[in-house]
């Protein structure tokens, strides 16, 4: 089994590495991840820094010589010259799990989230649509856009999303993009969406993520604030957040991906209350002066201090689509007839993330 995996160095993109190698470590050949060069780091010594970190997976923590055998790291530079490092060999799946994660909704930053999530995936796919068996997509579970009720995990029949930044519209384009070139190429497509990632579940060190995203930036604003200042945090009462630990999701995606499943959302069965996540979310991080509206505030209705103005012209903005969504269902009868979703406390979860996070001082991990 040979495989190509984008964004190894990425959150989500490490821990499938991980699983592949633990699900999969007799059957792989070879394992291919293109890497950008850092300026002091080079690609081949960043995949090592991944795999031998403290925060590895005890398998490959275990196997490690044996491990970086099977990798091939390949410079970003040489990924769109497959021939030039596979020769004449085919790619039994390529997945391309790396992406362009900005949640702005600025008209401005439209065209570089398309060129980085729907241009980029178009490249990689004609370009290796002869050398590859199979193409899994790693999307998002929010691609269907704010639209409420009931998920299931057919996204193909969406036409237009009421989409709630340029990233959700960029990745349901893609898979749009993917299912259409798939057909046309005779290539199977795979479409995998996690929801919102959280820390580790179920693998050590528990609550470990190596990129602080999301309701991880929403704690970090108030952490750091020196501000004791009221601000008004616009909600709604029915609004919550899907959130997956990202251990979890990476052990679905390297079980699913020698299945016949076209589309999977991978997600968890319950919402967490968002007004309830906020209030445990402040606590962790000792901000206690605010109150629930919802109300929008904006530079039109004014704002009632220095740190809620802050806080609207900066996360505000991004997180605020999320903070009033129309609440959602979620069909995971099929996802837990594959890997059971852990059942642990979602508001105490949440907790327990954010304070590790706290006491990481929020800092993302550089490998």
């Amino acid at each position: 089994m040979n495989i190509l995996l984008t964004g190894a160095t990425g959150t989500l993109g490490s821990r499938v590495l991980f699983s592949l190698l633990e699900l999969h470590f007799q059957n792989i050949e070879t394992i291919f991840l293109p890497v950008r060069s850092k300026t002091s780091v080079s690609p081949v010594q960043r995949i090592i820094n991944v795999v031998s970190s403290e925060f590895a997976s005890d398998f490959v923590k275990k196997n490690l010589p044996e491990i970086l055998k099977k990798i091939s790291t390949v410079d970003a530079e040489e990924l769109f010259n497959p021939t030039s490092f596979l020769g004449n060999h085919k790619l039994d799946y390529f997945i391309h799990s790396a992406g362009f994660v900005n949640l702005s909704t600025d008209p401005a930053a439209k065209e570089e989230i398309f060129v980085q999530n729907l241009q980029f995936t178009k490249d990689i796919f004609n370009t290796y649509c002869k050398h590859i068996d199979k193409f899994v997509y790693i999307s998002t579970a929010f691609a269907a856009g704010n639209i409420g009720g009931l998920l299931d995990n057919d996204y193909s029949n969406i036409k237009n999303g009421n989409y709630r930044n340029h990233y959700e519209a960029s990745k349901h384009a893609s898979e749009k993009f993917l299912f259409k070139a798939g057909r046309e190429s005779n290539i199977p497509i795979q479409i995998l969406r996690p929801s919102v990632l959280g820390g580790n579940i179920n693998e050590s060190p528990n609550y470990f993520i190596s990129k602080y995203m999301v309701f991880y930036l929403f704690a970090k604003f108030f952490h750091n604030s020196n501000s004791k200042e009221a601000i008004r945090i616009t909600t709604n009462a029915e609004t919550g957040l899907n959130i997956i630990p990202t251990d979890y999701a990476a052990r679905v995606i390297a079980m699913v991906i020698t299945t016949e499943i076209q589309q999977l959302n991978i997600v968890n069965s319950k919402e967490t209350n968002m007004k309830n996540g906020i209030a445990k979310i402040l606590k962790v991080v000792g901000f206690s002066n605010y109150s629930f509206t919802e109300d929008k505030i904006n530079t039109s209705t004014g704002f009632s201090s220095k740190l809620e103005e802050f806080y609207y012209e900066t996360i505000g903005l991004h997180l605020h689509p999320y903070m009033t969504s129309k609440p959602n269902e979620w069909d995971t009868s099929l996802l837990e007839s594959i890997l059971p979703i852990p059942s642990y406390n979602l508001v105490d979860y949440l907790s327990e993330t954010v304070a590790f996070a706290k006491a990481k001082n929020f800092r993302n991990q550089k490998w």
